[in-house]
């Protein structure tokens, strides 16, 4: 069963006028449920667009998206996914367990199950002893985390993810990466993931798909396939490193089309 079907999307900002940007053109993906998808390509590629199309954020030019079996838009408003972006977009005025219980209320949970929830989570992201603090009072890898423990507190089908890790430590980082697999992989969580970082992708990904430049369309996929669990020595892994490469040249790829396309243009 698909998670996802993207068919024939395509995105333009200001259409009709002097200043219209195509984003995305001609998109079509189908992600499988269950399924960890990453997104790579150069910045202005349209990653982060495209992201926000799935989540009902925006509202494509053409082409349809439909998620869980209903329209982007019913899947936003039935809460079917998480999300996490680049920016916490933490509450200023609420405490990080507060921030974090959110959509636990929204969902209508009683308080004893949201603080148990939050409880777990933080001790997930290494915060447990900032339960009571507000944002402010934390660093921004730290917001980071409690922004991601939000976005995974109620175990969603979907989870929608925007370079959600850039701000942390590598060590941190890799915790999280492995963490957020083991959750994954025990609730049968869908994952779209915004990345730029190649390693990441792999490491976290059944399949990379790599992105050409604005505008952006769905240039390479890469089928990552590598066997057992992922951990810390799948990063010594021979595997590992030979879809690295695969990515690393699928995106040298596109940049080497896109600049020929430009000589070709002169």
């Amino acid at each position: 069963m698909s998670a996802i079907e993207i068919t024939n999307i395509s995105q333009a900002f200001n259409l009709g006028m002097s200043n219209q940007v195509d984003a995305l053109t001609d998109i079509n993906l189908s992600i499988a449920s269950g399924e960890f998808v990453s997104l790579i390509g150069p910045s202005g590629c349209g990653k982060s667009t495209l992201l926000r199309l799935i989540a009902n954020l925006l509202v494509p030019t053409s082409g349809a998206i439909v998620v869980n079996g209903k329209s982007a838009k019913q899947a936003r408003l039935d809460q079917d996914y998480g999300m996490a972006f680049q920016q916490s977009g933490l509450f200023e005025w609420r405490t990080v367990a507060k921030n974090i219980e959110l959509p636990l209320e929204l969902k209508g949970w009683d308080k004893t199950r949201r603080q148990a929830r939050a409880t777990e989570m933080l001790e997930l992201v290494k915060l447990s002893d900032f339960a009571n603090h507000f944002p402010w009072q934390l660093s921004g890898g730290m917001q980071q985390r409690v922004a991601i423990a939000r976005a995974l507190a109620v175990h969603p089908s979907l989870l929608l993810m925007d370079e959600p890790f850039g701000a942390l430590d590598e060590m941190t980082r890799e915790h999280m990466q492995s963490e957020l697999l083991s959750i994954c992989r025990a609730s049968g969580t869908t994952v779209v993931f915004v990345t730029h970082s190649i390693p990441e992708a792999v490491y976290l990904s059944n399949r990379v798909v790599v992105m050409s430049p604005r505008p952006g369309r769905v240039a390479e996929i890469v089928d990552v396939s590598i066997e057992g669990e992922r951990n810390d020595a799948t990063r010594d892994n021979a595997v590992f490193f030979q879809r690295i490469t695969a990515v690393r040249e699928a995106l040298r790829g596109v940049e080497m089309s896109d600049h020929v396309r430009g000589i070709e243009d002169r």
